[in-house]
């Protein structure tokens, strides 16, 4: 009986020889627990696990230049009306408030009190009375909020009637650090360590609700906020280089990108978010559509973090 043979053309399609990968590709390989748990070496050994693990790395290093350039000597320059001092590298830290509500606050306020990063911008989202996402948030917590917030906003009132205080958010927000004085809060440390922190949507959650109550009982109190995408931009005009590390999307996202656009695009870019660039919205769109606007240099090697299989390398 003749030896049957699989149809020419079913093998040629699976058995199609390969061709030579280049000699300094990347051989998959992941991490040995055997050899004990070595946190630096299990981050290291992402680079060659493959899919998010490789985004991950490559995170991982973009964000290690950006603290390599930050080290060198401060500078002073003169820029928006006030003295900046600035480094090697100003990293802008860019997050949605959902994550001060959980358990990341302890590692953005850790970049806070250690002065890691030089300017923050957050974005604050309302999600619900007694929900933020999948965290439930007491009731009562608002009400102590407004116990607390209420005399601050009449001090504020006071102060720009008495003494001509111009009153910005992240003026508003730097007054709050101050006045929280608690080491668990990211902004008590923005206040303590002078980092500016810009909140574009100050009125877009829980503050908001206090100042339109506020207003009924003592109205007055002005907030500039052309007074701080001055500051912001001048941030960025004025740095040496730039690097953006910005966690979630939408507001935030763009408010930092754009600040970058002013100097022809951040130096370094490292996104995570879940954001698919089909929707049209700016918290999915890639790093490459903000290499297009000159939100991010040319010659900058960005890198985004998402869950979705759909971005599993830098771009």
């Amino acid at each position: 009986m003749a030896e049957q043979h699989a149809p020419f053309v079913a093998m040629d399609a699976v058995l199609m020889p390969s061709t030579a990968l280049p000699d300094d590709m990347p051989r998959i390989k992941g991490y040995d627990f055997n050899q004990g748990v070595d946190h630096h070496a299990l981050l290291q050994s992402f680079l060659t696990t493959g899919f998010q693990a490789s985004s991950v790395a490559h995170a991982i290093q973009e964000i290690n230049r950006m603290i390599e350039k930050r080290l060198e000597p401060l500078e002073e320059e003169e820029g928006c009306g006030s003295s900046l001092s600035h480094s090697g590298c100003t990293i802008f830290l860019g997050y949605t408030s959902n994550l001060i509500s959980s358990g990341v606050r302890e590692s953005i306020r850790y970049l806070a009190q250690h002065k890691m990063v030089d300017v923050i911008c957050l974005e604050l989202r309302p999600r619900g009375i007694n929900r933020i996402g999948n965290l439930l948030v007491p009731n009562d917590n608002y009400c102590k909020f407004e116990d607390w917030l209420m005399p601050i906003l009449d001090q504020m009132v006071q102060e720009q009637k008495d003494e001509g205080t111009h009153w910005t958010p992240s003026k508003m927000i730097h007054r709050l650090g101050k006045e929280i004085n608690n080491p668990e809060s990211v902004y008590y440390w923005a206040y303590k360590n002078d980092i500016p922190v810009f909140s574009p949507a100050l009125t877009d959650g829980s503050i908001g609700d206090m100042l339109y109550f506020h207003s009924y009982k003592n109205p007055g109190l002005v907030l500039d906020i052309v007074d701080d995408i001055c500051r912001l931009n001048s941030k960025a005009v004025f740095a040496k280089q730039t690097g953006m590390i910005i966690l979630g999307g939408g507001l935030v996202k763009h408010h930092i990108a754009n600040a970058n656009l002013m100097r022809n695009g951040a130096d370094y870019a490292v996104f995570v978010n879940t954001g698919q660039e089909f929707d049209g919205s700016d918290s999915g769109a890639r790093p490459d559509e903000a290499v297009s606007w000159g939100k991010i240099r040319m010659d900058a090697k960005p890198v985004k973090v998402t869950h979705s299989p759909a971005i599993l390398s830098p771009v």
